[in-house]
This record gives structure tokens, sequence and C-alpha cells, in this order.
């Protein structure tokens, strides 16, 4: 009995020891100091250990051969990541080493979850604490100092390319990386009512160490954007002012002075923050500033995140019944923005704390530069263009069909947990049908791709007949800004812009000119109005008229012989008219 005592004593004091030494790679250094990865999982690995209110676990992989990490924080103790809403609580999700130079939010969470843990925080009453400690495990392992050039600290950091090089804040629609599929299926279990993504920005000077980038209201939609815009942020910026933190939106500039103003940003899907607006999540991307010392970053990081809970904690219910409301505002029939474009007649005046920026011989080249001088700071009311409107909109359709070739689509339909049907039988239906009239292509690869971009459509209804086994999507489920957000071709970050279909932008078949020669002219002794356009064409283009060859393809390509498939966008939808 005496020695069951003991063990047990034993046992206590090694648990009482753990929590007392639990400090963090941050705290043990000099300020100017960051944890790698491995010390990162091994503090996580030994808080999950002493504390029952934290879990950690593994789930899914990366790009590195790493799996990706969460934690998470719940002062009930239930750690069971498919119960994290159980008795209508929130879930906060915060990301963590996107960029794995801007290396603040990693070390900042360490030491909120532990004080959460240790009771150093008052512990919520209502939600859940979710992090992924480092997302870019690629990046992470791959340190150095010197590849954010522009920072102020930490000595050593990560790099913003993962195992494969992809920026992963770029990866969110197109998901070329095993981080992005594991994010998703992460995002999708814990569906956290409020996400955080901690950056570094890399800009203007000015007096700030805290930026921030929070989802557009407009883009969100509904009485969420409202609440997310005139008390969500309000709210939080408040009670930072409390703390002596100023902050301002993004500076959103590059290479001027921000006098001059600067807009709101619009965040499209293939960011975080973008991303998790297609679930009706209110997201913000914490951008600290670069030129400020490390500590300082690492504090306000902290406080942003501290007085994000609080404010969630007490908003609970308004947030869930919001949440649930905006879904049922995308719903069949209703219009759809897939662009959007500021609104230059709606700039409003912010107050701004900057430095003056000047201009001077550079010591380089000799030709003028840009710098700001810190002995002249400024407090003053600055251009800022918050108001964007639609561009190009869309009705949502009753659903759309997607071909089950297109496994590439439906494999991320599965991911993002879109409800789907087959086809029981090979069926005609009646749908709208799209042919890609326009597009524009960028000259150099970015991330992976030649984007396109300046979509545009024409469309037509037409009786297509589908096989068994081909998909049926419905607009009305829960995530249906995803279906419209990535298969309406025209949207700014649809599957389309991204090359999943650019085999439709290839003819697959041709014409000996000699052979089809003979035929043409059978074409259009059969089709007169065929032959009157092509005259009309003759009359109108000179240069057409002088060139045989494109005649030739001219009326090849207005003939039945012409493929179909060209052009032609291989998701269809069902209209309710």
């Amino acid at each position: 009995m005496k020695k069951i005592i003991s063990l047990l004593l034993l046992s206590s004091g090694i648990l009482s020891a753990q929590k007392t030494e639990l400090k963090t790679p941050y705290e043990k250094g000099n300020g100017n100091q960051s944890a790698t990865y491995a010390e990162a999982i091994e503090f996580y690995k030994n808080l999950d250990k002493a504390y029952e209110t934290i879990a950690m676990r593994s789930i899914g992989m990366t790009d590195s051969g790493e799996p990706l990490h969460i934690v998470a924080f719940n002062p009930d103790k239930n750690l069971e990541y498919t119960q994290l809403h159980n008795n209508n609580k929130a879930v906060i999700l915060i990301n963590n080493g996107i960029h794995p130079g801007e290396t603040d939010g990693i070390d900042a969470t360490m030491l909120f979850m532990r004080d959460l843990a240790a009771g150093k925080i008052v512990a919520p009453k209502n939600t859940v604490v979710v992090a992924i400690p480092v997302y870019n495990v690629g990046g992470a392992l791959n340190r150095n100092s010197t590849s954010r050039v522009n920072q102020n600290g930490p000595e050593a950091y990560g790099f913003r390319g993962n195992a494969r090089n992809f920026d992963l804040n770029r990866d969110f629609i197109k998901s070329d990386t095993k981080n992005s599929k594991t994010f998703q299926v992460i995002f999708n279990m814990v569906n956290p009512d409020v996400f955080l993504d901690n950056h570094v920005s890399n800009g203007a000077d000015y007096q700030y160490t805290l930026t921030y980038i929070a989802t557009h209201y407009q883009k969100l939609g509904g009485k969420l954007g409202t609440f997310l815009n005139e008390k969500m942020m309000p709210t939080i910026l408040k009670d930072l002012k409390t703390k002596k933190i100023e902050s301002v939106p993004y500076v959103n500039i590059y290479n001027q002075t921000p006098e001059h103003g600067f807009a709101k940003s619009m965040e499209t899907p293939r960011f975080s923050t973008g991303y998790a607006s297609m679930f009706n999540t209110l997201g913000v991307m914490v951008e600290t500033h670069m030129l400020k010392k490390y500590s300082e970053r690492v504090k306000v990081t902290y406080e942003y995140m501290l007085s994000t809970l609080n404010f969630t904690d007490k908003n609970v219910a308004e947030i869930l019944k919001l949440r649930q409301e905006n879904i049922e505002n995308h719903m069949t029939g209703g219009l759809y923005t897939v662009q959007w474009e500021i609104d230059s007649a709606k700039v409003k005046q912010i107050p701004f704390l900057g430095y003056e920026g000047k201009y001077k011989p550079s010591d380089v080249s000799g030709k003028p530069r840009l710098y700001y001088d810190r002995t002249k700071p400024f407090n003053k009311m600055i251009p800022f263009y918050e108001v964007y409107k639609p561009k190009k909109e869309v009705y949502i359709p009753q659903y759309y069909i997607v071909p089950q070739q297109y496994w590439n689509v439906i494999d991320l339909m599965k991911l993002n947990r879109i409800e789907m049907t087959q086809l029981k039988k090979d069926t005609l239906i009646s749908v709208d049908s799209y042919k890609i009239s326009d597009y524009k292509t960028s000259e150099t690869p970015f991330e992976g791709h030649y984007y396109h971009y300046n979509t545009s459509v024409t469309k037509t209804t037409e009786n297509v007949k589908f096989h068994k086994g081909d998909y049926i999507i419905y607009s009305n489920q829960k995530n249906s800004k995803y279906l419209i957000e990535t298969l309406e071709p025209e949207a700014a970050d649809s599957f389309f812009n991204w090359n999943f279909f650019d085999t439709i932008l290839q003819q697959k078949e041709y014409y000996s000119p000699y052979v089809f020669e003979d035929l043409a002219k059978q074409v259009l002794e059969e089709n007169p109005k065929l032959k009157e356009e092509l005259e009309t064409k003759r009359k109108e283009d000179k240069k057409f008229a002088e060139d045989g060859d494109a005649q030739l393809d001219w009326v090849y390509k207005h003939s039945k012989y012409f493929e179909k498939a060209y052009l032609q966008y291989p998701i269809y939808k069902k209209m309710l008219y």
C-alpha cells in the first residue's frame, strides 16, 4: 500500500513538474528566437500529456512526408473532434506557419494554448480552441536566416514555399498539395465558426505592429457579413486599444506611400480567409509588421487571439444563428456574385498612423528611391476603399451535373463534404450549357499553373445525354458557395481558371484542306444562310477575304464536322425555369 502511495505521489510530482517546466523555446530564448518544427510538436506532445483539457493528434499527410497535426483545448475535456460543437459551443480554428518565415503565430499560439490549459487565461465557457501548430511543414524544415530579407527577426525561420515549393496560401482551391487536401479534411471536420490565420506583412512602413485582413463582409454576405463588419471587428479592435495596441486594415500597397489611400482586400477562395468564407466562417488574417521587434509581434498576435476568444465566447448564440441563416441565403434561384470590383465612388477616410514617405538618390543606382522618415511620424486621415460592387453575377441553379470522368473535381467535392448523387441510368436532360467565348492566360507560371482570367462564356439551353454514374449536385446544401465558386467558369478562382479543363481548349481533330475543299463547297450549298454569313465576313474583313485558308477553316468550324468538345465547358447546370 505504501508502495502504491509512493508511486502515486511520484506520478503526481512528475505531472506537476511537467506543468511548471512547460516553457516554449521562445520563452527560453532572448525574445528573438522561434521554435523549430520538431520543438513545436514536442511541446504540444508534452502539453497533451500534462493537461486533460488538451489533445493533439495527426490527421493526414503533407508534401514533406510528415503528418499535419491539430491541437484542441476544451475546458470540458471533451476532445473528440466530431463532438466539438456539442452543447452549442463555438469553435475557433487557428492556423500557423502557412508561410514558415512568418513565425509569430507559431510561438504566440504555443503560449496561448499553454496559458489556456494552465489557467492563466480565464477558461471560455462556450468556446473550443483548435490550432494547427505548423501548417507548412516542409517550409518549416527548410530553415534559414536569410530568405525573409526585409524582416526584423527572429534569428532563424522557415521558407515560404512548401516541400514542393508551392505557396500554400494560393492553394486552397486548386489543391495541388497534400497539405491543402489534409487542411480541407480538418476544416470540414472541425467546422470552425471563427478562423484565424497568423501572418507577417511585407510592405510599407508605418507605426502599427498589428494589421489585419478580415474576410470582406460583402463576400461573406447577409447579416453574418454585417455582424463581422459592424460588431465583431469593432469590438475586438476596441479591446485591443485597451491594451494599447493600435491596428489598421492590411496596408495593401507596393513601393508607394499609404497617404494616397488603399483598398480593403477582397480575398478570393485561393486564400485561407477566402476559402473560409465559402463555409460561412468568420475569418481574419492577422498581419504583424515585418519591421517591428519580434517580441512585440508575438505579443500582439497573442493578444489578438485572446480578444477574439473573449468576443466569440460572449457571442456564441448569435454567431451560430447567423452562420445557419447565411447558408439559407445562397440557395437555388438567387443571384451570386462571382466577380467583384472596387466601387471607387464610395471612399471613406480612416485615421492612419504613418511615417512621412520621401525620396532620395539611391546609393546603388543613383536613381530616386523611396524611404520612410521615422523622425517624422504622422496621424492623419487617408482614403480607404472598402466598398465593392458586383462585376459579374450568376443565378444559382437547381443543380449542377459533373460527368464522372472528371474525378479530379469529384474528389475535391468529396473532401469538402459536398452532397452528391449519381444517375442510376443514362438520362436525357434539358440543361444550360456554356461555351468558353473568351479568356486570357498569364504569360508566366503562377504556382504551377498558367492561370486563366477575364473568362467569359456564352450560354445555351439544350438536351444533353448524361450517363449512368454521372453526378447530380444540388445547390440547396450547406456548402453551396463552394460549388458556385469552383464550378462557375467566370468566378475568379474557378476550376476552369485553374486549368482543370484545359483539354477543351485544344482541338483534337483536323482536316486535310485539299480533301475538305469539295465538302466545304457542299456545306455552303446546303446552308444558304451560312454562305451569306461568309460573304458578309469577307466584305467586313479585308484580311480574311484575302486568306483562303482562313475562309476554309471558318467553314469547317461552322459545320457539323467540327468537334463539339472544343471550348465546350463540360459541367452543366439545371435551372428552375
